[in-house]
Formats: C-alpha cells, structure tokens, sequence
C-alpha cells in the first residue's frame, strides 16, 4: 500500500474529522497524530524524518492516507515523493484556527503535559519546530498558518490539490476523489468540546504524578477521542 491521499492541513483545521472521512471512503487506514501516541516505532521514525533522515516507506507502511501533523510539516517532501498522490489542503479561519490551537493541542497546559509523555519528541521536534517554539505567540502563529497555507496553494498543481473545510461536507471530497457521496454525515469529530474532558484528565494525572498505567490511559483516551467519536 502506498499513500494516495496526504493532507497538508495543519492541525485543527478538521484534520481528525478527516482522517475518519478518508477511512469511510475506502482509502484505507489514515495516518494521523494519534497514530504516533504510544508506538515507539512511530516516535523514533518521526524524530529521524525531523532531523533530515526520514524514511517514509516505513512510516507510512499500512497506510493509504495520511493528514494532521507530523505529515503536514512534511507536505513538499511527501508530495514529492509520493508523485501520484493528491493532496488535500484542510483550512479554517485563522482567528478561530488559533483559538482552538490554544485551548487543545498548544495550550499551555497541554504542552506541559507533553512533558511526561512518550511521543513528547515528536511533539517538540516537529510541532514545535514547526512554529519555531513560538506556540502561544498570535501574531506568529496566524503568519505562520497563513504564510503555510499560501505557499501549498502556490507551490501544488490545481489539478492535485484540493482547498477543502469540513464545512463543505462530502461533495466537494468525493469528487475530487472520484467516490460517491456517503448516505452517512459528513463525520465531526476531535472538537475542542469533545477534547476538553480529556484534557482535564490528563492535566491532572499530571499535576499528581503519572504511573505507567495512568500514562497508557492517558494516551487511550487522546487515541479514543480521535478514533471512536464518530462512532456515536
């Protein structure tokens, strides 16, 4: 299996709603940040790819698809390297894009809390880097999104690219992939309601002290708000 879909969207920009939607059209399982909780394999590969020597087939080996970071830090090495693949560009508002940010992936509680997780590598060494350590600063985050954004646009062939919201649902997706519409909604998943009782959890396992077992539930439960909301 090789990728025929990779997503250059950032992260929360719709990117786990899209992950589920990819699966549903039979593209195969999807690569996304979940996927890299809790796999050693993932982490090591990921930290590699950061530091200059990625290997993608490896990474990407079960996967048909692949969105959200680490893969959307990657996105002109991916497209290059997977030539046959189209690639879809995930967008949202940057103002509301940076408010979510802060109170999910790069809120300052969160990114603590990476601290004592096992993929926190990852975490630092592309996420991180990819905002250049500036994860709370507005001004730089939004120029960074926006300046991201334009240079996918700029830089992929129209006939490849697709600029897509969750909010246009299942149509323009479906065409751009030549597959039929779903009976099902288009999937809603990862919102930063849905993510806030995991945080909450996780900040306080945290504040007391993590044992092996409370880390492993940690990571379940970001995998499962990824993975099983849709499935309500």
């Amino acid at each position: 299996m090789t990728l025929s879909v990779i997503g250059a969207g950032l992260g929360r920009t719709g990117t786990a709603s899209l992950k589920v939607a990819l699966e549903m059209l039979g593209l195969g399982r999807c690569h996304h940040m979940s996927e890299v909780f809790g796999s050693p394999e993932q982490i090591d590969l990921w930290v590699k790819a950061a530091n200059g020597a990625p290997d993608w087939p490896a990474i990407f080996k079960g996967y048909g698809a692949a969105v959200d970071f680490p893969t959307s830090a990657f996105w002109r090495e991916l497209s290059q390297y997977y030539t046959d693949a189209k690639i879809i560009l995930s967008l949202r508002d940057p103002e509301k894009w940076y408010e979510s940010t802060q109170e999910t992936i790069l809120s300052p509680a969160m990114s603590a809390g990476f601290e004592h997780m096992p993929f926190a590598p990852v975490v630092k060494n592309v996420v991180h880097r990819f905002f250049d350590g500036e994860i709370h600063d507005h001004d730089h985050l939004i120029a960074k999104f926006k300046r991201h954004n334009e240079d996918v646009i700029r830089s992929i062939p129209k006939e490849r690219l697709l600029v897509f919201e969750a909010k246009d649902g299942w149509a323009p997706l479906c065409k751009f992939l030549g597959k039929p519409v779903p009976s099902e909604a288009y999937p809603r998943v990862n919102s930063k309601e849905e993510m806030k009782p995991m945080m909450a959890a996780m900040a306080a396992r945290f504040a007391a002290g993590m044992s092996d077992a409370e880390r492993e539930a940690a990571i379940a439960a970001a995998r499962a708000t990824v993975h099983g909301q849709h499935k309500k």
